[in-house]
């Protein structure tokens, strides 16, 4: 399909309709988008509707714009530790960190050290509450305990400052709780995190004098309360010609922070910019299709939900997903693209490109000739820096495909002084440069989903 037909295509993107689909999914009325609220829904109600105007196929299930799926709301509450004479308590001397709820269960404690490889060939845990040493990051030795069998764990951190370790642990006893795809129970491994000074109320005896296999005996509670969320990821399905079964993906998130403290978070650049891009640019395509020019690939336009709470609806699509990820030949990820940041104050025909040279070289070459081809943006790469110390790959949608070896692109405008903040708003877009990089983002689909070969991936 040559040239001229992707720039008349690439001209119905236009700064009126961005304008348009920007200030709804931004306004107060959607109350912040926030994941399974009722803005969310709000939200996905008008991007499927959207879609529908556009004649997309409802992919899901062969009838549905919506790809549902359940999050677990757990709010943790009391909890202590009784060790003999002594009680430590919840958010003082101790942190339930667990999703898994105990009533008041007589517990035999057993102490492995740090609890590395090395130490668990020295010691069976299989279904022992065992203590041992942290050293930074515990979640991997919690993963290994559960891998092992161990009933629980209390943690031993090697941060000293009281105040500190409860601030670090105790996020988890926010107001309104945090969200997980799993479905918490009594059969995961209940972990508990309290201060190394603790170890002599807990064995009788310092630290330093401990070895691997002593016991003691303790009693523990930990409430857990439990809320189901219904949310929806939204696909658009556009089928292509000749290699309908190839298929690209394209996604930006469109949930955001809701209300907090009374004020609305409407996140006009995070990420309502990357999701009327996505809404612009499927009706690009779909109105080449109705003048005949069908993609030789499919193409999947779907907004995500849950991803300030964690990639989770990324996360959700990628081990359900509705066509095969082996036959996913690229996410393209939008998410904010209506701004600038600081550094690029003098040159704002910039955007940040990560992850194009990740898994496949050729598509990191694709994407650069399509940019000296048609738009001309700066394509500035310092966020793809692997020690790059925001580690920027690892934050937004496209890393649920990239995990799984499916080349991407993410597009992003860099962080500024509204980012995650309620003064994130439709005023403060320039728009001029959201059609710009929308147009980039259209341009580099339009090549993917016409060319003879999918992206090389490197082994």
């Amino acid at each position: 399909m040559n040239e001229l037909a992707a720039k008349k295509y690439a001209s119905t993107i236009s700064e009126a309709d961005l304008t348009r689909h920007l200030t709804i999914l931004a306004s107060d009325s959607l109350e912040g988008r926030e994941t399974g609220k009722k803005g969310q829904k709000m939200a996905a109600d008008y991007i499927k509707n959207h879609f529908e105007k556009l004649g997309l196929q409802a992919p899901v299930n062969g009838n549905s714009y919506y790809q549902k799926f359940n999050l677990y709301k757990v709010k943790r509450g009391k909890a202590e530790m009784i060790l003999g004479k002594d009680t430590l308590k919840n958010l003082k001397e101790m942190v339930y960190w667990s999703d898994n709820p105990m009533k008041k269960e007589k517990v035999d404690l057993v102490y492995v050290n740090k609890a590395s490889k090395e130490d668990l060939t020295k010691f069976s845990v299989k279904d022992k509450f065992v203590v041992f040493q942290a050293e930074g990051q515990f979640t991997p030795v919690l993963q290994r305990l559960e891998e092992s069998g161990a009933k629980g764990a209390l943690v031993l951190a090697e941060d000293s400052s009281k105040m500190s370790m409860v601030l670090r642990y105790g996020q988890y006893y926010v107001t309104n709780g945090s969200l997980s795809r799993n479905k918490p129970s009594d059969k995961g491994l209940v972990s508990v995190v309290t201060y190394k000074e603790m170890a002599n109320k807990i064995f009788g005896k310092p630290l330093e004098k401990l070895k691997i296999g002593d016991k003691a005996k303790a009693q523990l509670s930990g409430e857990v309360n439990v809320e189901v969320i219904e949310t929806e990821n939204v696909l658009g399905f556009l089928e292509g010609g000749e290699k309908k079964g190839e298929i690209l993906v394209i996604t930006a998130h469109y949930d955001h922070e809701g209300i907090k403290n009374g004020e609305i978070y409407n996140g006009a650049d995070d990420d309502a910019s990357g999701t009327t891009a996505v809404l612009e640019i499927a009706e690009a395509f779909a109105i080449a299709k109705k003048d005949g020019f069908t993609p030789r690939r499919s193409i999947l336009f779907m907004p995500v939900t849950g991803e300030e709470k964690g990639l989770l609806g990324s996360a959700h699509y990628s081990e359900n997903p509705v066509f095969p990820l082996d036959n996913t030949v690229t996410n393209l990820n939008i998410d904010m693209i209506g701004r600038v940041d600081s550094i690029h104050m003098e040159n704002r025909d910039f955007v940040y490109l990560i992850g194009s040279n990740r898994i496949s070289t050729e598509l990191h070459n694709i994407s650069e000739n399509i940019n000296q081809k048609y738009t001309k943006l700066d394509l500035d790469y310092t966020y793809n820096a692997e020690d790059h110390p925001d580690r920027i790959y690892y934050r937004s949608d496209h890393w649920n495909f990239a995990k799984n070896g499916v080349p991407i692109i993410f597009y992003f405008n860099g962080t500024h002084p509204d980012y995650h903040k309620p003064t994130d708003t439709v005023e403060k877009i320039q728009f001029d440069l959201l059609k710009k990089r929308a147009d980039l983002v259209f341009y580099t689909a339009w090549e993917l989903a016409n060319r003879e070969n999918r992206p090389l991936v490197e082994e």
